[in-house]
């Protein structure tokens, strides 16, 4: 499973100014990453608003993004939610060579125990057909899901074969690092803990601003892979500025503004999200002016 080392992208779904799916952007965005290094791609994660697509709107994003890739590259399927039920029958049903993994996130809202989120995963491992990529994001779900309970997962099944873990804590990640089977992919879920974990021996990262500096930020991940520590920090340290501000009025507003400003696509999002203040873009168009005017 070394297709899930290095530098995955978490990509936008990008909106046309009636919100229609704007297919021409999405097809750029693909090649962007691609040309610029990155690994993988992942498809209908919460980067990309898959939570206000509508069945028919999801099929068209895969078909685009597979349409475009054109083979050259793993394809990673966000598919979860908190009815257990409801998410192990869309990923029983799910049926495609074109994709490589399922990234499944924690139950949100409901809170469930440890216990509760081991069981939800064991019952979708059970019909997965694919690998399944656990995600950890508290901030987002309202729990935390504990290196013990990832521990026993990564033991118990053997299609769950990574974490993309976004909790932002690496003390927690070094203990995933330390307990979980050594084949299983940690992968950082967070721009500003990507560097450090792989360097901590993880596998990389799903990464929000890589898909807008794929170049950058996939070089960084590969110096971290190969210890070469000083050439990730300093790369690491270009792009910090921007792995904060990307986030300051909510994500994907930020990565959608920085795709504004190098002309890939437009900053639309869709309610309840808005767009990036006007402030916040031009901080994020001099962010990226460094970046524009020579070749990382």
């Amino acid at each position: 499973m070394n297709q899930f080392v290095g530098t995955g992208v978490a990509l936008v779904t990008p909106f046309n100014e009636d919100l229609t799916i704007d297919t021409t952007a999405l097809s750029r965005i693909v090649n962007y990453c691609i040309d610029g290094g990155v690994d993988y791609l992942v498809v209908l994660g919460t980067t990309g608003e898959s939570v206000t697509l509508n069945k028919s709107e999801k099929q068209l994003v895969m078909q685009t993004v597979v349409a475009a890739n054109a083979g050259r590259l793993p394809l990673v399927l966000g598919i979860g939610g908190n009815s257990t039920h409801r998410v192990a029958h869309e990923i029983q049903s799910f049926q495609s060579d074109d994709f490589a993994a399922i990234l499944s996130v924690s139950p949100y809202y409901n809170k469930p125990t440890q216990e509760g989120i081991y069981q939800h995963f064991k019952a979708i491992s059970k019909v997965a057909t694919k690998p399944i990529i656990l995600y950890n994001v508290p901030g987002r779900t309202g729990s935390n899901m504990l290196p013990e309970t990832v521990k026993r997962l990564a033991e118990d099944f053997e299609n769950i074969v990574g974490l993309k873990e976004a909790a932002g804590d690496m003390h927690q990640i070094k203990e995933l690092l330390r307990i979980c089977p050594e084949d299983f992919h940690i992968i950082s879920g967070d721009d500003i803990t990507a560097m450090e974990t792989t360097i901590a021996g993880g596998s990389g990262v799903i990464s929000v601003l890589g898909q807008g500096l794929p170049t950058a930020f996939s070089k960084m991940i590969r110096f971290a892979l190969d210890k070469k520590l000083d050439e990730a920090q300093d790369l690491h340290n270009q792009m910090e500025a921007g792995m904060d501000m990307i986030f300051e009025e909510g994500n994907p507003a930020g990565i959608k503004s920085i795709f504004e400003t190098i002309k890939i696509s437009s900053a639309t999002v869709r309610l309840p999200l808005v767009e990036a203040t006007g402030g916040l873009k031009a901080k994020l168009s001099v962010f990226m002016q460094p970046f524009q005017k020579v070749s990382v």
